[in-house]
């Protein structure tokens, strides 16, 4: 059995059953994505408290069978999006956040129907971040983040499919805007990547080359303009970018 897939019932099973009930749910979404998914699901299901212990790496490693990268990724996510407060030494753990507004409205958001309007709206919504989070991105980039940007280009150019240019598309979005320390305007852009990231466009085979060739090339533009602070140079790559349509 794959490391990624996640085990049979056994001794976890009341905990567990979440993650595999949910799994097929959400299959054009990343591993860390689906237990992201899951795991704010069961948050919300069984009215965890502010404050309750939801668990460890470990624990949480152990109950799905997922790779601890991939656990690690889920809980940065919901870490970043204000869901998980992380508590390191001895009681430390992953415990439940208070639930500002911020992330009311995030869920908000993704709880909206996907009718095509609905991502219409979600697009438009993103094009208007776009370039406040980018910007912002630019002014507060450190070194560790221009290599983390760095390395999810590579996985963007690298991408083998269709959906798996899409994931790397997003994740790099994701990212970018983790940056960002305006926190509303952070957990509206990625609330529209929620919604971009559960439909994937598609376009003609003859054309899916060239598209790609071109949005990659804004990206490392974008990215590039980022790492190095270029403000106007980050506008100009926004402005390529939310004109290059399919």
């Amino acid at each position: 059995m794959p490391e990624e897939t996640p085990r049979k019932q056994g001794s976890r099973a009341p905990q567990s059953k979440v993650f595999v009930a949910r799994a097929g749910a959400f299959a054009q979404r990343t591993r860390a994505e689906e237990l992201a998914a899951a795991l704010d699901d069961r948050i919300r299901s069984e009215r965890l408290a502010v404050g309750e212990l939801v668990g460890t790496l470990d624990s949480l490693r152990a109950e799905t069978g997922f790779a601890y990268s991939t656990v690690s990724e889920a809980v940065r996510l919901l870490r970043d999006r204000g869901i998980l407060e992380i508590r390191p030494g001895r009681n430390g753990g992953l415990f439940v956040a208070e639930s500002g507004p911020v992330v009311r409205m995030r869920h908000t958001l993704l709880n909206v129907s996907e009718a095509p309007e609905t991502v219409a709206d979600a697009i438009e919504l993103r094009d208007h971040l776009e370039a406040l989070i980018d910007v912002s991105a630019a002014r507060h980039c450190t070194d560790s983040d221009a290599a983390e940007l760095t390395g999810l280009l590579e996985t963007m150019r690298a991408a083998s499919t269709w959906d798996d240019f899409l994931h790397a598309n997003w994740a790099l979005h994701e990212r970018i805007a983790a940056i960002c320390p305006n926190e509303m305007a952070r957990a509206v852009y990625v609330g529209t990547l929620g919604h971009l990231g559960s439909t994937s466009a598609r376009i003609d085979d003859s054309d899916a080359d060239e598209y790609r060739r071109r949005r990659t090339q804004i990206h490392v533009d974008l990215v590039d303009a980022i790492t190095r602070g270029d403000e106007q140079a980050v506008r100009e790559a926004v402005a390529r970018h939310n004109n290059t349509t399919v």
